[in-house]
């Protein structure tokens, strides 16, 4: 951790609690790592309190779990968490690659097509933490093609879930070619406005991406 910088127009422990959610997302704060308040609070030049009340924020939004008599740790990636969260990513984003192949209007179309040729030249370098920012830019805007307020604002709903399990599906060897030959499917069946091809390739994508994130976890627990 390093120390925070402070922003007039946020109260402390806001600042606190999303320099804490940033280094769990990111893993900067591995899974099964204690988080001990002290030791935090001295890293980024505050007091004891707003790290209490961040990490009281992360346990509700199921980042930090508490251990009785053990203290706070960042919460592990469960297979049942994955599961769960993907099943639901899966349908979604599946519905938003349809609609956008009937909704989307040209100016969109070449944003879509931008990101992609930028994902590619990831693809030579392996270049994680630009992908995580592309891969992230390249589904907010198939979802908002979709013009279907509702549908962005469920998806929303997942935003710390998916970073969380975006960086390590993509840190797996081979992912980002994937990924790139994957999006490039979705986007050429968007510009064909084939909304069946396009919920189609969508739903495999997102089921790469749990295996790749799967695997990801188990060569961590062996």
């Amino acid at each position: 951790m390093i120390p925070i910088k402070l922003e007039n127009y946020k109260p402390l422990r806001d600042i606190v609690f999303e320099h804490l959610r940033t280094a769990i997302i990111t893993g900067a704060l591995k899974p099964g790592e204690r988080l001990m308040e002290l030791q935090l609070a001295e890293d980024m030049g505050v007091s004891r309190t707003p790290v209490r009340e961040a990490i009281r924020k992360l346990e509700l939004e199921g980042l930090v779990s508490m251990v009785a008599r053990r203290g706070a740790y960042v919460s592990d990636l469960s297979i049942r968490d994955i599961a769960e969260t993907f099943e639901v990513r899966a349908a979604l984003e599946s519905l938003a690659a349809g609609l956008a192949a009937e909704r989307i209007v040209p100016e969109e179309l070449e944003k879509l097509e931008r990101v992609l040729v930028e994902i590619g030249t990831c693809e030579l370098g392996d270049d994680i933490e630009r992908m995580v920012l592309l891969d992230e830019e390249f589904h907010a805007l198939l979802f908002a093609a979709t013009r279907n307020s509702k549908l962005s604002q469920i998806i929303g709903n997942l935003r710390e879930q998916i970073a969380r399990f975006r960086r390590s599906s993509l840190s797996t060897p081979g992912r980002i070619k994937a990924v790139f030959h994957e999006h490039k499917s979705i986007v050429e069946a968007i510009s064909d406005r084939n909304s069946a091809l396009a919920q189609a390739l969508a739903k495999e994508h997102i089921e790469n991406a749990e295996h790749s994130l799967m695997d990801w976890v188990k060569e961590r627990r062996t």
